[in-house]
C-alpha cells in the first residue's frame, strides 16, 4: 500500500507551531519579555538619561562664567556661543557629527531635482525597510551563518554609514566655491558693468543662492523669490538697501534675516549688482 502523503502546513499553522514552541521553551528554560527583559531596558534607558543629565550639568558648571554672561568655556565646551552673524562671508555651515552622512549624501544628490530624493527619499525607504525586517525573517535562529542575507545586509549598512560619516567629517570645500565659479557667467549672460562685480562675488559667498535663485544657481527656498532680472522692477539702490537691512519692512512678512552686519559699503555694493541684473541673455 503507498504511503499517504501527509499535506505540508500552511505559512500560518508553521508560525503558529513556532510560537507555542517558543512559549513551552520560555516556560522550560527561559524567562518571558515581560518584566524581565522590559525592567531590564527600563534600568539600562534610566541609566542613559542619567548620563546625560550629569554631562549636561558638568557642561553648565563649568562653563558659566564669574560674571554669569554663560560664555566661558568648560570642560565639555562654552555655555554660548557667539550670536549668528546673518551677514558672514567666511563661515561654513557644518552640521553635527551625527549628521555627517546626510550631509555627505547631499553632495551627491546636489542638483535641485534630486535634493528630496537625497533627503528623504533614501533614509525612508532604510526605515521602511527596517521596520519591515521582524515581519519579512521571522526564523528563529541566531546563528550568522545560517542568516546569510541579514549579515551581508547589516556589514552594508554599517560600511555605507562608516563611509558616508568619514566623507562628511573630511570634506574639504570652499567657500561658495560652485556659485562663485558662476560669476564669470553671469557677467557675460546679464553684461553686467564693472561696478557690478563686487556685489555680484558679495552675493556669491554670504550665501543669498541658499535660499535665492540667479541665472539658474540656487534654489527658490522659503518662497525666495529669483533674482535675475530684478533690476527691471525700477528699485532704487535707497530701497534695495532698506529692503537688506530690514526686509520685513519693505516685504512685510519676509522670513528673510536682516543683513545690516554687512556694513553700508557692501550693502551698497549688494544694491548696484542687484539693480544692474535685468535677466538680458
Amino acid at each position: 500500500m503507498a504511503a499517504v502523503q501527509k499535506e505540508k502546513p500552511s505559512r500560518g499553522e508553521e508560525a503558529r507551531a513556532g510560537f507555542a514552541r517558543y512559549k513551552d521553551d520560555v516556560k522550560k528554560r527561559g524567562k518571558p519579555f515581560f518584566p524581565y527583559a522590559m525592567f531590564h531596558d527600563t534600568v539600562m534607558s534610566l541609566v542613559v538619561v542619567l548620563v546625560i543629565i550629569g554631562l549636561a550639568v558638568i557642561w553648565k558648571w563649568t562653563a558659566y562664567g564669574p560674571h554669569h554672561n554663560c560664555a566661558d568655556s568648560g570642560i565639555l565646551g562654552p555655555c554660548m556661543g557667539a550670536p549668528a552673524d546673518p551677514g558672514t562671508t567666511s563661515f561654513v555651515p557644518r552640521p553635527d557629527w551625527y549628521f555627517y552622512f546626510l550631509f555627505y549624501l547631499l553632495r551627491i544628490f546636489k542638483w535641485p531635482e534630486s535634493v528630496f530624493l537625497g533627503t528623504v527619499g533614501v533614509p525612508t525607504i532604510c526605515l521602511i525597510l527596517l521596520i519591515m525586517l521582524p515581519f519579512l525573517d521571522r526564523r528563529r535562529t541566531r546563528k550568522l551563518s545560517q542568516r546569510p542575507v541579514a549579515l551581508v545586509a547589516a556589514v552594508l549598512v554599517i560600511l555605507s554609514m562608516g563611509v558616508l560619516t568619514w566623507k562628511g567629517a573630511t570634506a574639504q570645500e570652499a567657500l561658495a566655491s560652485e556659485v562663485i565659479a558662476d560669476i564669470p557667467t553671469w557677467v557675460q549672460q546679464e553684461h553686467l558693468p564693472a561696478n557690478a562685480l563686487p556685489g555680484a562675488n558679495l552675493f556669491a559667498r554670504a550665501g543669498c543662492t541658499a535660499c535665492h535663485t540667479y541665472d539658474g544657481a540656487g534654489g527658490s527656498n522659503l518662497g525666495a523669490p529669483d533674482l535675475t532680472a530684478i533690476g527691471t522692477r525700477g528699485l532704487s539702490i535707497a530701497t534695495q538697501i532698506q529692503h537688506l537691512q530690514d526686509p520685513a519692512s519693505v516685504t512685510p512678512g519676509s522670513p528673510m534675516p536682516k543683513f545690516t552686519s554687512l556694513g553700508t559699503q557692501r550693502l551698497m555694493e549688494l544694491a548696484i549688482f542687484l539693480n544692474a541684473s535685468n535677466g538680458t541673455h
